[in-house]
């Protein structure tokens, strides 16, 4: 990653940090459980587990032996469900509150194998991972950051990376301009739309990397698109 990027990446994970903890831990908190919430969320909520559940299914249905790194895993629901496969998982969040949240809400029959952490995801003193799933983190970012940020993970994907973000569509950049309009509380924080063929175009050019699956999901005011990257 060069400098300038590095720099860009540093100070957006700073904000996000900011965000999380201190702006939007409630709603969050409250977005990640079952407790009720705004129409606008519910959408989001309802994205976030279709989303969820597309990026398990790309995933081996039998994970015992390998170590998957949850990267940005926020309050762990996908981190349980690699687990529940037979995973080793590293979950690991910019937030320290959402890892505690995380740590408090793991299921019995998963503690022990899963392993919280709050830091940087591309800190390469994580190691090597069978599978690294990475979910609505990058959707923050430009598209050189992701670029390189893919490129930094893949090197340490033994298997697939898989990630997400968001796709520089009319809807999702009107649907983001009319978000400032609604009340502080169901707003996101500095989604950046970015060029599906441009990211793909940047990936292409990754080292031991090829582009795999790709698919976008779609629910009220959440957009997500999600890229498989195959390193095996």
């Amino acid at each position: 990653m060069s400098n300038s990027v590095h720099k860009g990446w540093d100070a957006k994970r700073g904000r996000l940090e900011e965000y999380f903890d201190r702006t939007a831990f409630d709603a969050w908190a409250a977005l990640t459980s079952d407790a009720p919430v705004s129409k606008i969320r519910a959408t989001v909520r309802a994205g976030r587990e279709d989303m969820r559940n597309m990026l398990l299914s790309w995933l081996p249905q039998d994970l015992s032996g390998r170590r998957v790194l949850d990267a940005g895993c926020g309050t762990g629901a996908l981190a349980v469900e690699a687990a529940r496969r037979g995973a080793d998982v590293v979950g690991i969040d910019v937030s320290p509150q959402l890892i505690a949240i995380a740590v408090d809400r793991t299921p019995q029959d998963v503690q022990g194998k899963i392993h919280f952490l709050s830091g940087d995801m591309l800190d390469p003193k994580l190691g090597h991972f069978d599978h690294i799933v990475s979910m609505d983190v990058l959707i923050h970012y430009e598209a050189d950051q992701i670029a390189s940020a893919t490129a930094g993970l893949a090197e340490r994907a033994r298997q697939s990376l898989i990630f997400t973000f968001a796709p520089g569509t009319p809807l999702l950049r009107t649907a983001r301009a009319i978000g400032q309009f609604f009340p502080k509380s169901d707003r996101s924080p500095s989604i950046i739309p970015v060029s599906h063929d441009n990211l793909r175009s940047r990936l292409s050019r990754v080292p031991r990397a090829r582009l795999g699956r790709d698919q976008r999901v779609s629910r009220g005011f959440y957009t997500s698109h999600a890229q498989e990257v195959l390193t095996a």
